[in-house]
């Protein structure tokens, strides 16, 4: 392969000339005559047998120039790639031209990452959420607690329903006197208050007894899913055949000893108080994160071709589709029942993409100012969380194309971690208790 010339195009569009000499696309053409020999038909030579010469007259000397090109093409295109020292961002487009005394000389029209400045990085001023742990934070752990050593018990024969029962029961439903599909169950478990069923419904379930037979009378809210049945008044004929109660222990000490490894309440309190604080620092330092990926993102100065926004909004789909997979699910099962499209989803994912590009485009060329490279033991070790993670063996998970992605994403997060060392991150003024 030879790199003839390149020619930087407008928008980060890169064009190649390439030359591959006569002998190395013979070499190339042969290869192919060997490869697709048995599959070409020649009257008076049995299949695999007849002669290059022979097809090339048959069928025209080009026969084989194409599947050759195909060959020739993904080293020569490498290879073009390290020595002009671009870096590809698209997929290249070839016309090659072949030529029996020259061999084969081809022009690649391909995007490339653009040229990126950043603006001053150092300094960024940020502010950080106040972190605090309230009564009523503790209290409501507490009371998570409390709900998990619930016991559900049976309600006294002449005791009614209210929100927070467990129901069991039979209904069917009615629209101008008629039923209608999918409005009929029997022996239907519901916990009262928890908004299952449309507004309004649960409501009028409340102060009922076990054994009665009433009317629950809705009106389908405008957006309902089925068309049919949209602001439609309705009139759901109900049995109630069961009722059952959650009976919730004390907070007192007792309770500290059943879910924790505490003797006293007060120990568990103090407990949640330092889970809590450390639940919130969390989240705050989250923030701050994220406001900085935010400013980050504006502080990228680049012409940045399309395909790179696309290219992300794709890999975050393909992302989310693997995920999906991981619990079970395919795309159309998850699409069907979140009501979204390929295209709805992948249009969510594309308005990311734009702030996504920019955050790698502006810590890459932060690392690139910085200096910032990742030693060989750095490397090994994010090696090593992987596969005792994955419970594999390091040799069967190093490659060329591991590495290099473990030798960015490093880098990013190392550029990442300067900028967030060198921020102004001061601390949100807490809003009085007392302030509207």
């Amino acid at each position: 392969m030879i790199l003839e010339k390149v020619t930087k195009e407008e928008k980060n569009v890169v064009e190649m000339e390439i030359s591959v000499p006569a002998e190395e696309f013979e070499k190339a053409v042969n290869d192919s005559y060997k490869k697709n020999v048995g599959k070409i038909a020649v009257p008076g030579f049995r299949k695999g047998k007849a002669p290059r010469k022979m097809i090339e007259k048959m069928y025209g000397k080009e026969v084989f120039y194409d599947d050759a090109f195909e060959a020739i093409f993904p080293a020569a295109y490498e290879d073009a790639v390290k020595e002009a020292a671009i870096v590809p961002v698209d997929r290249p487009s070839a016309e090659p031209v072949f030529d029996d005394e020259k061999g084969l000389i081809f022009k690649v029209k391909v995007t490339v990452k653009p040229e990126v400045s950043v603006k001053e990085y150092k300094g960024l001023k940020v502010e950080r959420p106040a972190v605090n742990v309230t009564p009523e934070d503790v209290e409501n752990e507490l009371k998570t607690y409390q709900k998990r050593q619930a016991r559900i018990i049976d309600v006294e024969d002449d005791d009614v329903t209210k929100n927070g029962d467990k129901v069991v029961f039979d209904f069917e439903g009615f629209v101008d006197g008629k039923p209608f599909e999918g409005g009929k169950a029997e022996k239907y478990n519901l916990t009262l208050g928890s908004g299952q069923f449309i507004p309004g419904f649960e409501d009028q379930m409340t102060g009922r007894k076990a054994g009665d037979e009433f009317s629950v009378n809705v009106t389908f809210p405008e957006d309902y899913h089925a068309e049919d049945l949209k602001g439609k008044a309705a009139e759901f004929k109900c049995k109630l055949h069961d009722i059952k109660r959650e009976e919730l222990p004390a907070i007192d000490d007792e309770l500290a000893k059943d879910v924790s490894d505490f003797d006293t309440l007060d120990e568990l309190k103090a407990d949640i108080e330092k889970k809590v604080a450390e639940r919130k620092q969390k989240a705050a330092d989250n923030e701050v994160s994220s406001k900085l990926y935010d400013m980050i993102a504006d502080l990228c100065e680049a012409d940045i071709p399309e395909c790179m926004f696309e290219s992300e909004a794709d890999a975050a789909y393909n992302q989310f589709a693997s995920r999906m997979a991981s619990q079970g699910l395919t795309m159309d099962q998850y699409m069907k029942f979140t009501g979204q499209t390929k295209d709805s989803m992948r249009k969510a994912f594309r308005a990311n993409a734009d702030r996504d590009v920019k955050i790698r485009l502006a810590l890459e060329k932060i690392a690139e100012l910085e200096g910032i490279v990742i030693s060989q033991e750095e490397i090994d070790d994010e090696y090593k969380k992987f596969a005792d993670e994955m419970k594999v063996e390091m040799k069967d998970i190093v490659s060329d194309y591991a590495t290099e992605n473990i030798s960015k994403d490093l880098t990013i997060q190392k550029a990442f971690e300067l900028v967030k060392a060198n921020a102004e991150i001061t601390e949100k003024a807490e809003k009085p208790a007392d302030a509207e």
